[in-house]
């Protein structure tokens, strides 16, 4: 009998109980990150294969008390068993904690904190450290202060020419509409450039935050050796936009094809999604960060990397659910203002359903250790002998190239069949032996054998 639920950044299973230090560090990491349950007595394919009733028994006497001693700030977990089958399975379960960083005690908060990162538990850097302490007191980077600014570095005509100032405002209305952007914050009767304000109006972005801006380059072949081209896209957020954008069409081929009297000229790649990775990539990085953003093209793909992990609950299996958690919120308010985003959550859903509809292979999406890497192929994918678009079988099975499981519900609101349709699919393919299917009513989902 397999579990229900599949392992991922909330869930890990274990076929046997672990080393002392192994369930403090898991435990740790959930609490860092989403929350989570260690499961003990499931194998590593999801097969229940349970524990000795006095055993878990045994364990629960002391778990809790364990955890407590051997952490900091003490977590307290709930520990249980559960009855499934003729099999009994341990759970020790945290939710997300509000003292964050939590750590081992015995490590110290520079050794002994840990996060948890799709389905591993990895050892924390400085620099994620750094943002669990902003995120646990509710403060978000963008909207600190550059003290090491003045209301001289910012580029005035830049603000009056956002926001529509025709005609010449007091000042004190002027400084109300900076505050209320987070562009500026006044402190002691100072006012201080904002981390948003600075990269989005400064003068001179790169003077303050050196390290905020992206390198693009252009490589020979499919390994990332010979460098053809390359550019640092410097200045403004809005202007390394424009600059990395307009730099990945150049080096991007172009088809014509007439409409009409007219030529009309297509991109290999749907442009939406090219211009949606380069937003999300801008919007939601880590700008705590001291790395730029690296874009690189190579002859079969287009690979983005933007510092930082995924902010908040999301990850890379949920990305379609329209899931939206705004790390930057001063920069996203702007970049709304300016009309770049039309709608949150949209990004992820534009990405790979454009290429979906051009008959290309899925983009992958990777979460590594502190950075998000994003690959668009540019091989296009091989039709079918019977039309150049994917079969409706075709596109379901395609949804488990980001996801590890689907329900009918998923398939209605990510593909746009109607009900009775994906179910007929969806039997086809567990009938093919390529889905199987898992529970029954609502709780219904699939996996991809």
């Amino acid at each position: 009998m397999k579990y229900p639920e599949m392992g991922s950044s909330t869930i890990e299973w274990k076929s046997t109980f672990p080393e002392k230090e192994q369930i403090i560090k898991t435990i740790v990491g959930f609490c860092n990150t989403f929350g989570g349950k260690l499961i003990i007595g499931v194998a590593n394919n999801g097969e229940i294969v349970g524990v000795e009733e006095h055993v878990a028994e045994e364990q629960m006497e002391h778990l809790d008390k364990m955890i407590y001693e051997s952490s900091a700030p003490p977590i307290i977990p709930l520990v249980h068993t559960q009855r499934i089958g003729n099999k009994v399975i341990l759970l020790i379960e945290v939710s997300a904690g509000m003292n964050k960083p939590y750590y081992i005690k015995s490590l110290g908060m520079e050794k002994g904190v840990f996060v948890r990162l799709g389905r591993s538990t990895m050892k924390a850097n400085a620099d994620m450290i750094e943002e669990l302490k902003w995120s646990s007191r509710g403060l978000h980077f963008d909207l600190s202060s550059l003290y090491h600014t003045t209301i001289e570095d910012l580029n005035m005509k830049a603000v009056e020419d956002f926001f529509n100032f025709h005609k010449k405002k007091q000042t004190n209305a002027i400084d109300s509409i900076l505050s209320s952007f987070n562009i500026i914050q006044e402190e002691h009767k100072k006012k201080y450039l904002t981390v948003a304000g600075e990269l989005l109006f400064g003068k001179r972005p790169e003077k303050h935050m050196p390290e905020a801006f992206i390198i693009c380059s252009r490589f020979s072949g499919i390994s990332g050796r010979t460098a053809i081209a390359s550019q640092d896209c410097v200045g403004t957020l809005f202007e390394q936009f424009e600059m990395a954008f307009a730099f990945i069409l150049k080096h991007l081929h172009h088809s014509f094809i007439i409409q009409g009297k007219k030529r009309e000229e297509k991109l290999e790649i749907p442009e939406i999604a090219l211009r949606e990775i380069i937003l999300n990539a801008i919007v939601h990085r880590n700008y705590h960060i001291q790395a730029p953003i690296k874009i690189a093209i190579y002859d079969d793909r287009i690979e983005i990397f933007s510092p930082g992990s995924f902010p908040g609950p999301i990850n890379a299996s949920n990305l379609l659910s329209g899931l939206t958690y705004i790390r930057n919120p001063g920069i996203s308010k702007l970049f709304r203002q300016a009309k770049y985003i039309e709608k949150l959550g949209s990004g992820f859903h534009n990405l790979f359903h454009s290429y979906q509809d051009w008959g290309l292979k899925p983009p992958e999406v990777i979460e590594g250790e502190n950075y998000i890497k994003c690959i668009l192929p540019r091989e296009k994918q091989k039709a079918s002998p019977k039309s150049d678009r994917f079969t409706e079988e075709e596109k379901i099975l395609n949804l488990f190239n980001r996801l590890e499981e689907v329900t009918i519900s998923d398939i209605i609101e990510m593909l746009g069949m109607a009900r009775a349709t994906a179910g007929r699919r969806l039997n086809i393919l567990v009938k093919a032996g390529k889905l199987r299917k898992i529970g029954s009513g609502k709780a219904t989902n699939y996996r991809k054998k």
